[in-house]
């Protein structure tokens, strides 16, 4: 879905010499050194989206002669900074052209410089020129939770309990910021390599946002089947807990291998969801402990006051000592499935995406206005 864009951008930055600008990272304004100065991008991408595509890049070793021959030169500060990025790494380069707004994109930019955990995907630099915006980010080569999930060829409840625990601990770092995901999904949960004891990243904050006091977002916003009842309820939320029940559906996705709302038509979907109207069907849920279900209802709660929070999730017994290390039965066969068909249903939605939210808007103001027949 689409957000609403943000007027607002980094107040305060410093510029250097070199024409950069520092937000716990450097930060390229529009200066003569672009970023192939500095960076050697490979032509094949990684992967795209509608305004952007990500590819491959490796740093370009440089001496400090080479960074004052540069005009204006590169300060000391900036040359550290460099020095301590990876040797290779994943550039996101956004088309100024295909931006509707680009407050959508320097929110995102404000919001992942303030980051800084072992488990959310790191954004080094910002090289901003003409007509392209260079976003130098963290490599990450592990692919997707799911398709590790698939590959692995079994599962335990001990893993889905390490894994949910690796996200809660970086969204409890998120919220203490006042920083709210509001997409979390498989395509957003990404392994760093493919090691075995790869670290687990929080990637995407193109719809995150930030809240502070009495401020209310507003905006429907998030992936069908993940988003939570008070988005699609339109009556304001102002907390991470919108992150909380993702976390639900993908530890619910996690331990039976298809997910607990799964309606085709969105009109039934989001009454779903509102309803949280789920359940836990044989023989599929059968051998799951009871601790390990009674955190998945403690997550799919349609108040999110009286949503377990990320902390929460951390002191959870389960998360921390109680889940069997046992293979889930036939868990791999069901999530290679699921995976299958939300991959079939993302290439479809990339080809329909000009009518996406028209489609969701629709569906929500047909919801709406059925529930106002009902009073």
């Amino acid at each position: 879905m689409d957000v609403v864009p943000s007027s607002s951008f980094v107040a305060e930055t410093r510029r250097s010499s070199a024409g950069c600008c520092s937000l716990n990272m450097p930060f390229f304004s529009k200066g003569k050194s672009g970023v192939d100065t500095f960076y050697k991008i490979e032509k094949s991408p990684l992967g795209s989206g509608n305004f952007a595509v990500v590819k491959k890049a490796f740093k370009i070793e440089m001496k400090e002669a080479d960074y004052k021959k540069m005009k204006p030169p590169v300060e000391a500060d900036e040359q550290a900074k460099k020095a301590k990025i990876p040797a290779q790494v994943a550039v996101k380069i956004i088309d100024k052209a295909k931006v509707e707004d680009m407050g959508d994109i320097e929110r995102e930019v404000e919001i992942m410089g303030m980051i800084e955990h072992p488990n959310v995907i790191k954004l080094f630099e910002i090289y901003d020129e003409p007509k392209k915006m260079n976003l130098v980010m963290e490599l990450v080569t592990g692919g997707e939770l799911f398709d590790r999930i698939v590959a692995q060829g079994q599962y335990t409840e001990k893993d889905a309990a390490k894994c949910i625990g690796t996200m809660c601990d970086a969204l409890k770092y998120l919220h203490e910021k006042k920083v709210v995901h509001r997409d979390l999904k498989p395509e957003n949960i990404l392994y760093a390599s493919t090691a075995p004891d790869a670290d687990l990243k929080i990637a995407d904050f193109g719809l995150a946002r930030m809240v502070s006091g009495g401020d209310m977002m507003k905006t429907a916003c998030g992936t069908p089947g993940y988003v939570a009842p008070e988005i699609l309820k339109n009556q304001g939320y102002d907390s991470g807990a919108v992150d909380c029940w993702s976390v639900g559906v993908i530890l619910y996705i996690l331990l039976c291998g298809f997910p607990p709302f799964y309606e085709e038509e969105l009109p039934a979907l989001f009454d779903q969801i509102m309803k949280a109207r789920y359940d836990f069907p044989t023989p599929w849920w059968d051998t799951i402990s009871p601790e390990a279900k009674a955190l998945v209802k403690a997550l799919l709660v349609v108040d999110p006051k009286k949503r377990l929070t990320a902390a929460g999730v951390l002191d959870n017994e389960w998360i921390m000592n109680k889940a069997p290390d046992l293979a889930i039965t036939g868990l791999t066969a069901q999530m290679k499935k699921y995976n299958a068909t939300r991959k079939l249903k993302k290439a479809a939605q990339a080809i329909m995406g000009q009518n996406k939210m028209r489609n969701l808007t629709k569906a929500l103001k047909d919801i709406q206005a059925a529930e106002g027949c009902a009073k």
